[in-house]
Parts: C-alpha cells; sequence; structure tokens
C-alpha cells in the first residue's frame, strides 16, 4: 500500500510513517501544497495530514483535495476543540485523531478507515496455492517463497489488492513510478512479463491476465 504524510513537523512525520511502515511505503509533503500537489499526481491508498500546515492550511488542503478526489483521509492535529474536529470531519475527513497520538491507536485508525474504503483490505491475501503476506511483503506458492524485486512486489501487491478489476497501464505506472518519473510506460509491460515468468515456474502464471490495450487485472480464478 501507498501512504501520503502531509506534515510540516519532521518528528511527527516520521512518527506516523512509523505506524504505517508495516503496512506498506509512504511519501511525506511538509505544507499543504506540496501535499495537494503529490496527491492529485499520484495514487495513494490514504492521505494522513496535519491541520495546521505552511502554504496551505489543513482545511484548504481537504476541501481542494475533495474537489478531485475520494482517497481516504484522516486529520492528525494538536486542535483539540470539539468545533475543529467537527469541522474536519464535515470538510471531508475519514477520522480526525487528536496529538499526542497513541501509535498504536493511530495504526487502528488508519486500518479501520483501509477496511471500510477497501473490501479487499487484509494482512493476508489466500487464494488456492497463492498467499501474499502484506505485512512481511511476501509472496509464497505452495509454501515456496517467490522472490520479487521492490518494484514487482509493489506491482503484485497493488493487482491484488484491486483484484478482479482491470488495471489500466496508466493507472499501474502512476502508482508505482509516478506520472513525473522519467521512466517512460512500456516499463509496465516489462514488469508484467517477467513476473508472469516468474510465477510460471510455480504454475501459476495465470493469475495474472492481460487485457489487450487496456491494461492488466489479478483473476482470482484462472484458467486451470
Amino acid at each position: 500500500m501507498k501512504f501520503l504524510i502531509v506534515e510540516d513537523n519532521i518528528g511527527w512525520s516520521n512518527r506516523i510513517k512509523e505506524c504505517v511502515a508495516s503496512l506498506g511505503e509512504s511519501e511525506c509533503a511538509f505544507d499543504g501544497e506540496e501535499g495537494l500537489y503529490m496527491a492529485e499526481s499520484n495514487i495513494y491508498d490514504l492521505i494522513i495530514f496535519d491541520m495546521i500546515l505552511p502554504k496551505l492550511n489543513g482545511s484548504e488542503f481537504l476541501v481542494k483535495l475533495r474537489q478531485k478526489s475520494v482517497c481516504p483521509a484522516i486529520a492528525v492535529s494538536s486542535l483539540d476543540s470539539k468545533s475543529k474536529i467537527v469541522e474536519g470531519l464535515n470538510l471531508g475527513a475519514d477520522d480526525y485523531v487528536v496529538k499526542p497520538f497513541d501509535q498504536e491507536e493511530l495504526r487502528a485508525r488508519i486500518v479501520a478507515v483501509l477496511r471500510r474504503y477497501n473490501n479487499n483490505f487484509s494482512d493476508i491475501y489466500t487464494c488456492d496455492d497463492v498467499v501474499m503476506d502484506f505485512r512481511n511483503k511476501m509472496l509464497s506458492v505452495r509454501g515456496e517463497y517467490v522472490k520479487l524485486s521492490g518494484k514487482a512486489y509493489e506491482i503484485v501487491e497493488f493487482l491484488i489488492r484491486n483484484r478482479n478489476i482491470i488495471i489500466s497501464k496508466e493507472q499501474l505506472f502512476n502508482r508505482i513510478w509516478g506520472n513525473d518519473s522519467d521512466t517512460i510506460m512500456t516499463v509496465t509491460e516489462v514488469y508484467i512479463s517477467s513476473l508472469r515468468k516468474k510465477l510460471d515456474k510455480f504454475g501459476v502464471k495465470d493469475y495474472i491476465k492481460t487485457v489487450k490495450n487496456i491494461g492488466y487485472m489479478w483473476y482470482d480464478k484462472p484458467d486451470r
């Protein structure tokens, strides 16, 4: 999974980063304008943002975000009055966590929001002989570990998290490399081809379907 943390205090940013480390990777922005640009330029599973930010405060950030995105977002702030919490939720935040927070509680709230948005969210995915351990970032077939590079793992996780849904080449490229990357989009074809070859050694390459001229899909019911 991929998270965006918008927090101008490096200490708090690092604490939030620790909270999501077992769930996936994270990227950080340190002001509201930078955070909004990143949110609009990339695909994230969840955004965690402070309500007090330079250049664009949390309320402004959230209003502009909701004009273009339904990505789940959690406000984290030292503003603990009832009116501020209600304001944040009414503007479109999916949860509001008051600083100082307990890291285990924040992680639990993050997981709860992810479950509401994503019916496929879990720590373990199992289908027949295939097991994906998202927390430990391990894919195995019949108990044998499938060695994957960082990008290859990210692709498999993204496809499994959105299984049985066609993911366009553009969506996959933007999610894994980012649309401001210097890499060309055909890199997705290279990685998918390599992944299918690896899975073919285990007899499960048909889980990854290529939809001609559109994109790819992790299919739970491959041809036998």
